[in-house]
């Protein structure tokens, strides 16, 4: 099976560390950044990420900011919301803008890495689907 990549976007170094550290053990490839501004760079530069943990709460450029760029940059990614200081509205406007699920800090590892395993699955599907799409559009025009 292919592995994960996962962009973690969050303010705490620390936090980003020790995450980084947990999932990377548990087969999935990690590429950090410490800001939204770092998060939206690094994930035009690593290609592979399929799936992005993002901090709602962010100086300079908060998550939903992000997500926001995120999704019209990169339609396919999926994100997953993550906050320590979760509301309902930030709840909302985070699905409202396609987060993939959004999770409140601090979050069972395993029940993290289950909704990336989903996440990433979501992604992959929908690729198939347009590469299915696209398939059926070449065939049909053949002469």
């Amino acid at each position: 099976m292919a592995i994960t990549h996962v962009l973690l976007v969050d303010d705490e170094v620390s936090f980003v560390e020790t995450l980084s550290r947990r999932l990377s053990k548990r087969g999935l490839g990690i590429v950090p950044a410490y800001s939204g501004k770092e998060g939206l760079k690094k994930l035009e530069q690593h290609t592979a990420v399929e799936v992005v943990i993002l901090d709602v709460k962010m100086p300079e450029m908060d998550g939903i900011e992000v997500l926001r760029r995120m999704k019209s940059e990169f339609p396919l990614v999926e994100v997953i919301m993550l906050t320590g200081h979760g509301t309902i509205d930030s709840a909302i406007e985070g699905m409202k803008w396609g987060a993939f699920d959004y999770l409140l800090k601090p979050c069972d590892i395993d029940h993290l890495l289950g909704k990336v395993e989903e996440a990433a699955a979501q992604k992959r599907a929908h690729e198939n689907k347009i590469v299915e799409a696209r398939l059926r559009e070449i065939t049909r025009r053949r002469p």
